[in-house]
């Protein structure tokens, strides 16, 4: 089973996650957001696992271009998941589905490592 990882492929945080998987060997499985949307049933499942917040980066810059009244209005997972539908670059990255279950936001290589087959 591989490794499936989600995310925007011009994203320096998703290239160095693929780049640090490739060198270890990892069977990864890549999905872009730009070129095949956000699958609603997976985002749904990691905001059902997850909750809502970590898939959101507020930090990034599509977050900070928002209106006020747009950032302000996302206050649970029905707002969240409709606004990660609509601009698929406010999700955090990478979402990583590992092949135990587990779901993860962002690259952690520490974290990471324990989750690769020996």
């Amino acid at each position: 089973m591989s490794v499936r990882i989600y995310g925007i492929v011009n994203c320096d945080t998703v290239k160095k996650a693929r780049a640090w998987l490739a060198e270890r060997g990892a069977d990864v499985a890549f999905h872009d957001f730009k070129k095949s949307g956000v699958p609603a049933d997976r985002l749904s499942a990691w905001t059902e696992t997850l909750g809502w917040q970590p898939l959101v980066n507020r930090q990034g810059t599509t977050w900070r271009k928002l209106d006020p009244a747009t950032q302000t209005a996302v206050v649970d997972a029905a707002s969240a998941m409709a606004l990660m539908q609509a601009q698929a670059s406010v999700i955090k990255r990478p979402v990583v589905e590992w092949p135990d279950g587990r779901i993860t936001v962002g690259f952690a290589p520490a974290d990471w490592a324990t989750r690769l087959p020996a």
